[in-house]
């Protein structure tokens, strides 16, 4: 069972989230629902739910069973404060009326959510259709009685200094979602850039503006899709940035469910169709301990204030193996070199206490105080070895324990930039 982080939230950020309400969402790929049953959408929304998660936004790539897995969705939310948007995927092909027909089924529905009354409506991508394209789609929905906040994924707009031009080529968006969460092509960490250029310049309209938080980028599945992005402490300092110096109006989760491109923070769901290249890095590749830093900064981000802490834990993720050895199958990814071969561990402590981080002959500790810290320790040269974590107080071991993946030196039988997530929390 996942260990949940208890946390403790004080009566003003209680009181501040009425005033001045933020939502966090996490992107849900319903074309990863092919086989699901309202038992699977009810799981997934408990589990989201449990560590404040406000809802998903619904990546729809076409008008297909996608549609019918999307309103079991909304039979599983029935009577919970749990809501949806829909999130357009214009990578694929659509049909404007497909588009108005999808939206108008739930914008009546109580978990349907809405931005100022407004039924709220995203995508990723979209920018080709060109203005008219999403002028006429609020319009068609409009001559039904449908008032929809459009808030969109443009992903070309990257370039901090393309913001004041997306509001000009696009009169008819109101809010702006920033998709990219992660560095680009760069072994250097991502900054904030581009965020506060689109956030300043959507305040001009009336939507949101949505910032992606989101824990890691991986794929290797055949020419051209193979890549990785500097991704090792994204988790934490993406966290950092939505909850202290850009505060959205939204935290999108990228993502939930997304297997292929490694940032999933949800559970592997067994009954998912993975194809036949994810499942060599994704299968036993757990990231639900992501959750536990997801509801640490959900807290700190809806409040303003960091949470307080009852149960020391550290969450802490790897790779199987180094990025230099050489594997019999896959594709080295672009950007393979970015990645540091070590172990990586966040701890989220009560009060202050030693770390140890111990992977073969190789030793790191830090002194942590209260909330989040970081250290890591390199990978050995010897192969098949698991970390061991230890929390250390006056001298005296109160927590400790090892990982479940090994990090091997040989035997590489796919090229996996994938990390395997654990906690130490008992």
């Amino acid at each position: 069972m996942l260990s949940i982080l208890s946390l403790s939230v004080t009566l003003f950020g209680a009181l501040s989230r009425v005033v001045d309400a933020k939502y966090v969402f996490a992107h849900f790929m319903a074309q990863n629902a092919y086989s699901y049953a309202v038992s699977d959408w009810t799981n997934d929304i408990n589990t989201a739910a449990g560590i404040g998660i406000d809802g998903f936004a619904l990546n729809i790539a076409a008008n297909d069973y996608e549609v019918a897995r999307i309103a079991d969705a909304y039979t599983a939310a029935s009577g919970k404060n749990f809501k949806f948007f829909l999130s357009f995927d214009m990578s694929y092909s659509w049909a404007s009326a497909d588009m108005v027909s999808i939206v108008a089924a739930h914008a009546t529905s109580a978990n349907t959510f809405k931005w100022n009354n407004n039924v709220l409506v995203s995508t990723y991508s979209g920018e080709s259709y060109g203005n008219a394209f999403w002028a006429s789609f609020k319009s068609a929905l409009a001559a039904t009685g449908i008032t929809v906040t459009l808030a969109p994924a443009f992903t070309s707009y990257r370039d901090p200094s393309l913001a004041s031009s997306l509001l000009s080529n696009f009169p008819s968006i109101d809010g702006f979602f920033n998709w990219w969460s992660w560095p680009a092509d760069t072994n250097s960490n991502l900054t904030t850039a581009t965020d506060l250029a689109y956030q300043s310049a959507i305040k001009a309209r009336t939507g949101p503006y949505i910032m992606s938080v989101s824990p890691w980028q991986f794929k290797n599945l055949g020419d051209p899709n193979n890549w990785v992005e500097l991704s090792d402490t994204l988790w934490n300092y993406r966290w950092q940035q939505a909850a202290s110096q850009v505060v959205p109006d939204i935290v999108e989760i990228v993502t939930w469910n997304d297997y292929g491109e490694s940032h999933y923070i949800g559970d592997i769901n067994p009954n998912v169709n993975l194809g036949t290249l994810a499942p060599n890095y994704v299968n036993g590749f757990d990231h639900s301990h992501w959750r536990v830093v997801a509801q640490y900064y959900i807290s700190f981000y809806k409040n303003g204030v960091a949470p307080t802490v009852t149960d020391d834990q550290v969450v802490f993720w790897y790779r199987s193996h180094p990025k230099g050895i050489t594997c019999s199958t896959g594709t080295l990814p672009r950007n393979a070199a970015y990645p540091v071969d070590a172990v990586f561990a966040m701890a989220i402590l009560g009060d202050s206490a030693t770390i140890t981080l111990d992977i073969g002959s190789n030793h790191y500790q830090w002194n942590a105080g209260p909330g989040v810290s970081m250290g890591s320790v390199p990978f050995p040269t010897q192969d098949s070895q698991i970390p061991f974590i230890q929390i250390i107080k006056n001298g005296v071991v109160v927590k400790s324990g090892y990982g479940s993946m090994y990090v091997t030196q040989t035997g590489c039988s796919y090229y996996n930039f994938n990390p395997w997530v654990g906690i130490l929390s008992q």
